[in-house]
C-alpha cells in the first residue's frame, strides 16, 4: 500500500501596528535591547493589559480574508507554561472565542486549484527574544507584547508543493490586508509543522518541527521528514515514529529528535480575567469587511482567465500589492494587458530595483504609459523608440508626449517604405541575386539598408513585409 503524507501547520505572523497588543510600547525593530518596552512587558507587579484596537480590528480583518466565520462574543485565555521568554508565567491568547474559526484559503499548485482548511486564527502576545552564549544567555523585552496572529491549518495538506503556495499565497494576503510587511528575514513570520504518514484515513503519529524560520526551510524539513518516515515504514519500523518535537538542521539537510512529546501538553487555560469579554457587533464587522481588496489568488485567476497572461507574468504581478494596483488602474485606462505586462515585468520593474523606490515614487503613472503605449498600438513609434522615450520621461520627469515628434516618430506610410525599398535593391542587385540563390542571412542586410535609409524609424514589421514581398 502507498503511505502518503498528511502535514498540518501553525504559523505565527508579528501585526505592524505602531504599539503592542496589551501595552503601549513600540512596535517596531530596534538593535538597542530593552528600548521598546513598558512595565507591563516585563510583568512588574500591578500592571493591567489593555487591548490594542488596532491589532484587534487587523487580527478581524485577517479571519474575514481567510473566509473565517467570525463570534458573536471576544474572549481572550490564559495559556499558563514557564519559559524563560514568558516572564508572567502565562501568555495572553485565545482558545474559547478565537478571531476567526472554519476558515480556507485557496491556492495554485502547478495550475491546479486546492483548498487549504483553517482550524482558526487567534490574536496573542509575542514573547521576548533570546539570544545565546558559550554560558550565559540574554533577555531582549524588545518583542515581548508585539502583536501576533497565529493561524492554525487542518491537516489537510499532502506535499512541500502544497505548503510552499499556502505559505506564499498566505504572505502575500498579509500583505494586500495590510497586516504585516510578512518578512522571514525579521523573524515576522516563524512556522511549526505537523507531518505524519499514512496508508489509510487513519493519520498516522504526528511529529512536530519547531520554528523553522524561512519558507525554503519548511520545504527542506517536509521532504526530509517524509522521507524518514517512509524509510522507517519501508524497513518495518513504524515503531520508531513517536510522537514528539524534532528540529530540522540545515548542515546536514535532516531533522533531529528534541523531546518526546507523549500526550497534549496541559496549559490549563482558563479565561483572562483581566480583559472583559466583548460583543461583536455586524455593523463592525460589515465597515473590516469593505477595506479588504481583490486577494492575490483571485487576481492571479483573473489575470491569466480574463486577460491571458502568462503564468510568470501573472505571479510577478501579484506579488506585490501596489505592482497589482498599478496594473489594475492600466487595465481601467483601457490599456491592452499584454504590453502592459511586459513594461511593468520588465523595463519598470528593472527601473524600481535598480533605483530602489517603490511603485507609487515612480514618476511613470499609469496615464503617462499609457501616452508610450498608445503610440506604439497605432505604429507611431518602435519599441525602440518607445524605450527611449520611457527613459527620457523619467530622467527629465516631462510627460512622454512632450518627446513624441514628427522627429522620432516611425515611418509607416507604405507608398514611402516602397519607395525606400526599391532603390535599396536596385543599388544592391549583387546581393539580391545571392538573397534569390538560396543566401537568406541576407536578409537582415537589406533591413539595415532600410533602418539606415530612415535613421531607425521605419517600422520594423511592415519592413519586414514588403522585403519579403519584394525578394520572394
Amino acid at each position: 500500500m502507498e503511505y502518503v503524507p498528511t502535514i498540518g501547520l501553525e504559523l505565527h505572523c508579528e501585526m505592524n501596528t505602531k504599539s503592542k497588543v496589551f501595552s503601549s510600547g513600540k512596535n517596531e525593530y530596534n538593535e538597542i535591547p530593552n528600548s521598546n518596552i513598558r512595565p507591563l512587558d516585563m510583568a512588574f507587579p500591578g500592571t493591567l493589559p489593555s487591548l490594542n484596537k488596532e491589532a484587534l480590528r487587523k487580527a478581524f480583518k485577517m479571519a474575514l480574508a481567510l473566509n473565517c466565520e467570525i463570534p458573536d462574543v471576544l474572549i481572550f485565555d490564559r495559556k499558563n507554561y514557564y519559559y524563560p521568554d514568558l516572564p508572567k508565567g502565562y501568555q495572553i491568547t485565545q482558545m474559547k472565542k478565537p478571531v476567526g474559526t472554519n476558515g480556507f484559503l485557496d491556492i495554485d499548485v502547478d495550475g491546479n486549484e486546492e483548498k487549504v482548511l483553517i482550524h482558526d486564527i487567534h490574536l496573542e502576545e509575542d514573547t521576548a527574544s533570546q539570544d545565546h552564549y558559550d554560558d550565559y544567555s540574554l533577555l531582549d523585552y524588545n518583542r515581548s507584547g508585539v502583536p501576533l496572529v497565529e493561524i492554525v491549518t487542518e491537516p489537510c495538506l499532502h506535499s512541500s508543493a502544497s505548503v510552499l503556495s499556502y505559505l506564499e499565497t498566505l504572505r502575500n494576503t498579509f500583505k494586500y490586508v495590510d497586516i504585516s510587511e510578512a518578512d522571514t528575514k525579521l523573524g515576522q513570520i516563524r512556522c511549526d509543522v505537523n507531518i505524519s504518514v499514512s496508508n489509510s484515513e487513519t493519520l498516522g503519529t504526528k511529529v512536530e518541527i519547531k520554528n523553522i524560520n524561512s519558507f525554503s526551510n519548511v520545504v527542506k524539513a517536509i521532504d526530509a521528514e517524509v522521507n524518514r518516515q517512509l524509510d522507517l515504514v519501508a524497513n518495518n519500523q513504524q515503531t520508531k515514529i513517536i510522537q514528539e518535537t524534532r528540529r530540522y538542521d540545515e548542515t546536514t539537510n535532516t531533522t533531529i529528535s528534541m523531546r518526546s512529546k507523549v500526550d497534549a501538553i496541559d496549559y490549563k487555560y482558563f479565561v483572562e480575567a483581566n480583559i472583559p469579554k466583548m460583543l461583536i457587533k455586524k455593523e463592525y464587522i460589515e465597515e473590516i469587511k469593505k477595506e479588504i481588496p481583490i486577494l492575490p489568488y483571485y487576481r492571479y485567476k483573473k489575470y491569466l482567465q480574463e486577460y491571458n497572461l502568462s503564468e510568470i507574468d501573472a505571479n510577478k504581478i501579484i506579488k506585490e500589492k501596489d505592482i497589482s494596483d498599478y496594473f489594475e488602474k492600466c487595465i481601467d485606462l483601457k490599456m491592452n494587458p499584454k504590453i502592459v505586462a511586459n513594461w511593468l515585468n520588465g523595463n519598470i520593474l528593472s527601473i524600481l530595483n535598480k533605483s530602489e523606490i517603490s511603485i507609487n515614487d515612480f514618476y511613470l503613472k499609469p496615464e503617462y504609459l499609457k501616452q508610450i503605449t498608445d503610440k506604439i498600438e497605432d505604429n507611431t513609434i518602435s519599441s525602440k523608440q518607445a524605450k527611449e522615450i520611457f527613459l527620457k520621461s523619467i530622467e527629465q520627469q516631462k510627460e512622454p508626449k512632450e518627446f513624441i515628434n514628427n522627429e522620432n516618430t516611425q515611418v509607416s506610410d507604405e507608398k514611402e517604405l516602397k519607395i525606400i525599398i526599391e532603390n535599396i535593391l536596385k543599388e544592391n542587385q549583387e546581393q539580391v541575386n545571392e538573397y534569390r540563390n538560396g543566401h537568406d542571412n541576407l536578409f537582415k542586410f537589406f533591413v539595415g539598408q532600410v533602418m539606415k535609409q530612415t535613421k531607425g524609424k521605419a517600422n520594423p514589421i511592415l519592413t519586414n513585409e514588403l522585403l519579403k514581398k519584394y525578394l520572394n
